[in-house]
Order: structure tokens, then sequence, then C-alpha cells
């Protein structure tokens, strides 16, 4: 960017630290600040787009980045992260700093670099998309979460699934060929996650391109799966259980869940009945600290 291009930046007034985002971006410098919610963001960008503007930055977390990410995708204007989510696994995964002053001087001298995302029935995701239990786990936790936190409401949450974890019927169609599965999760990665806990569907830095879809098995992986999602939220190491699985790499699949709520970049949807997944090979450009650019396309 030159040195006198200014950048949309768009902060959530109502989010807890807004105001830490918005001191920082005044401090670098270089930033038109727009206060704007949730369900106007991807239009507010859109018009940040029709008027010409070749960077724009989101301050949030991953559901906030998915959500410009489908309205820059394909585009050629670079999207820059303040990350101020709970998670924020696009910035980790990128090494975008942590620290917000640091993060608007990356958004504001960085390079961009193509990445790809995915995409199901033509909305975007970045990270992960997933159907069937992990759908229920969110609703539990987001029932507790504003009363006990995030950790302990996400502990109660895998808790409950490990005393009774729903199976769901889904066909799975890969490369002309059809699965029929009675699963607790099928769990569908933009390049190669991982497959041990308590690290599962974590990304694989370095890792293979493509759709990484896994499908847990019915009796051997179903527990195994509760026991993961609670030790991931109490934050323990290591776990000697592994889920039992089918394992994919493709560049498209069809799912036919008979449920209409997935999760996409932990965000509950409700989308179907039938669910179109494609690979975005190098479709959004992402602003990156400069000596992390290594002129390829992400995983």
């Amino acid at each position: 960017m030159t040195d006198d291009a200014r950048i949309p930046a768009f902060v959530n007034p109502d989010a807890g630290n807004a105001q830490d985002a918005c001191d920082a971006l005044t401090a670098v410098g270089g930033f038109d600040i727009v206060e704007v919610t949730p369900d106007s963001l991807a239009n507010r960008v859109q018009r940040a787009v029709t008027g010409g503007a070749k960077r724009v930055l989101v301050a949030g977390g991953d559901g906030s980045i998915g959500a410009a990410a489908g309205v820059l995708t394909r585009s050629g204007v670079e999207l820059a992260i303040l990350p101020v989510g709970t998670l924020n696994h696009l910035a980790r995964d990128l090494s975008i700093p942590l620290d917000v002053e640091a993060a608007a001087r990356v958004a504001r001298s960085g390079t961009a670099i193509p990445i790809d995302a995915g995409s199901v029935n033509d909305k975007i995701f970045l990270n992960t998309s997933s159907v069937g239990s992990y759908a229920m786990f969110v609703r539990m936790r987001e029932r507790f979460e504003h009363v006990l936190g995030y950790h302990i409401a996400s502990f109660i949450a895998a808790a409950r699934l490990f005393v009774r974890l729903p199976l769901y019927r889904v066909t799975v169609r890969v490369d002309e060929r059809t699965h029929e599965y009675l699963t607790p999760l099928v769990f569908v990665g933009v390049s190669e996650r991982e497959l041990k806990l308590p690290a599962l569907g974590a990304r694989i830095a370095g890792g293979r391109t493509g759709l990484h879809v896994m499908v847990i098995r019915r009796r051997s992986g179903a527990r195994a799966l509760a026991l993961g999602l609670a030790a991931a939220a109490r934050g323990v190491d290591a776990v000697a259980a592994t889920p039992a699985m089918d394992a994919f790499f493709v560049d498209s699949l069809r799912i036919e869940p008979r449920t209409h709520v997935i999760s996409i970049d932990g965000e509950l949807v409700h989308i179907g009945p039938v669910l179109e997944y494609r690979l975005l090979a190098g479709a959004l450009r992402i602003v990156v600290p400069s000596d992390r650019t290594d002129g390829g396309t992400e995983g």
C-alpha cells in the first residue's frame, strides 16, 4: 500500500474490545474507521469495494472475517485482519499478530498473499464447516457462554455430548461414488487438517491443499469425538483416543445431511437440504507480515 492510501477499517462498536481496536488503528494511522454491526458488515464492505478500495480491514473474529470474505472472494481487493475474536484461527494460521497494534501495523504495511477458501451452496468459509453434532455443541455452548464464559461453557457443552451424542444419517458423494453413514459428525476443512486429538481439525502447517473431509464412524469414533471436545475445552495437551473415521481429499463433494443447520467457521447457519462443497483455490488475498510471504497459495 502507498503511504497516502487510507484503508477502510470496519469495527463493531458493541464488541468488548472495540475501543482497543479503534485506539490501535488511530495510533498506527492511515485508516478510516467505520463503526458497523455484524448484520451490515457485508453490505458496508461491498460499498467500500464499489467505491474503489484496494484493501479493507475488518476487526473481528473468524465469523466476521468470513462475512467480509464472502464479498471479497475473487474481487482482487485485499483483506486485512485485526484479530479481536475469541479464537482467531485464521490469524494464528497466517502468523498475524494477536496484539492489536502490531496487527494494525501489519494491516497498514504488510503484503497480501492468495489463500484458498471453501464454499458450501455459494457461502464462503475460510477454516471449517461441519454437519452434525458440532452444531449441537455450539448451541449448548452459546446457551451458557454469556453467564459462564467461553471456556467453561465449551466444557459443559462437550460433557453433555459425551453423555448423549446424537447420530445423523448422511449421504456423502465423492468422485461419483456414494457413501452412506450414520455418524455424529462430518467435518470439512480448507487444507489438510490434524487427525488426532486433542488437535483434531486444526490446520497442518505446510499440509496438502484441497478440502479435507472427515466422517466420524458411528461406534468407534463417537465417544472419542466428545472426549476430544471436552479435552480441548479444558486445554488438555494430550488425549490417548483418536476417533475412527473415513477421510478424503477432494476439490468438491455433495452431502445430503437430513438437517438444515450446519456450522460454518464456528457460526450456525440454516442451509440445505443438499450441500454442495467446492474448493476455491487462491480465491482470497489476505494481508500478512511481509516476512511471512512465500509467494505461494496458502492451504
